[in-house]
Order: C-alpha cells, then sequence, then structure tokens
C-alpha cells in the first residue's frame, strides 16, 4: 500500500494598525485596531495558505498575490485561502488537518475560536473536528508582547484523495 501525504507549514505576521477591521480566520473580532496589510491582513488565513502552499510546493501567498498588485488590495482572505485549496484539490489531495496557533496579547480571542474554526469549516467544506485553532499571548514579550501585532502558525496535513492500494 502507498499512502501518499504532504505537510506544510505557514507563518504570517502583521503589526496593528489604526482604522482598520481585525479579522482572523474570517471572522471579525471587537478591537480598536486591525491588523496592517495590503489584503485584509488576517494572518490567520494567510498562516494558514502558506502552509498549503507549502505542502505542494507552489510557492507562498506573496507568489499568488503579490502586494504590489492592487487587484489584491483589500482582497478577503478567504478569497486568498479558496484558491489555495482549489490547487490542493486539482493536485488530488484533500485536507487531513490543520493545526494552528494565533499569538496575540490584545485582545482575547479564545471566545471567538469555535466560530472560527466553523468558518474555516465553511471555507474548506471540511469538518470543523479537522481543524485546530489555539491562542496564546507572548507573555509581555516582544513586539506580539507590547500588543503591535500579532503572528500566526499553521501546518496543515494533506492526503491523496485517490491513493493506490
Amino acid at each position: 500500500m502507498k499512502l501518499d501525504i504532504k505537510i506544510g507549514f505557514g507563518f504570517d505576521v502583521h503589526s496593528f494598525a489604526e482604522g482598520r477591521k481585525l479579522i482572523l480566520g474570517g471572522i471579525e473580532i471587537p478591537s480598536t485596531k486591525g491588523l496592517e496589510g495590503h489584503s485584509d491582513a488576517d494572518v490567520l488565513l494567510h498562516a494558514i495558505s502558506d502552509a498549503i502552499l507549502g505542502a505542494l510546493a507552489l510557492g507562498d501567498i506573496g507568489r499568488h498575490f503579490p502586494n504590489t498588485d492592487e487587484r489584491w488590495k483589500d482582497v478577503d482572505s478567504a478569497v486568498i485561502l479558496k484558491h489555495c485549496y482549489s490547487l490542493v484539490k486539482k493536485e488530488g489531495y484533500s485536507i487531513s488537518n490543520i493545526d494552528s496557533m494565533l499569538a496575540i496579547e490584545i485582545p482575547k480571542v479564545s471566545p471567538f475560536i469555535e466560530k472560527i474554526r466553523n468558518n474555516i469549516s465553511e471555507l474548506l467544506q471540511i469538518s470543523p473536528s479537522q481543524i485546530s485553532v489555539k491562542a496564546t499571548t507572548a507573555e509581555k514579550l516582544g513586539f506580539v508582547g507590547r500588543a503591535e501585532g500579532v503572528v500566526a502558525m499553521a501546518t496543515v496535513l494533506l492526503i491523496k484523495s485517490d491513493f493506490n492500494v
């Protein structure tokens, strides 16, 4: 039996900015500041998208959605994630699971974790049980600890949908 699996890792970071909405996992989180970026700056969906692209060895979201291209200015990161997932399906894979982590000092996102998981589940048409979203603080250390920005990391496991046995 041959099992065809691929694993990818994604990482993204954005600084806080005045006058923007805070979008994490496609969900607006109540906050006095949002994240700076060319798109809606959803660090979580960006990290997951990069993990998908990494598993497929297709570069990163900057290659597919360059911040120098005005077509992607303020784009909803769900568009980015759905594009990356279309590449998974095109290559004959499916997502086994996603494990992700947010490093954010404020605001507290734990009350929104299930809503975020459910939203990602809907975007990818997979079960919420295949999606882990965790959050931690930086214990007041570094730029995250000073509430200057947010870090997101994600791993994704892809399995060939029609592997030979």
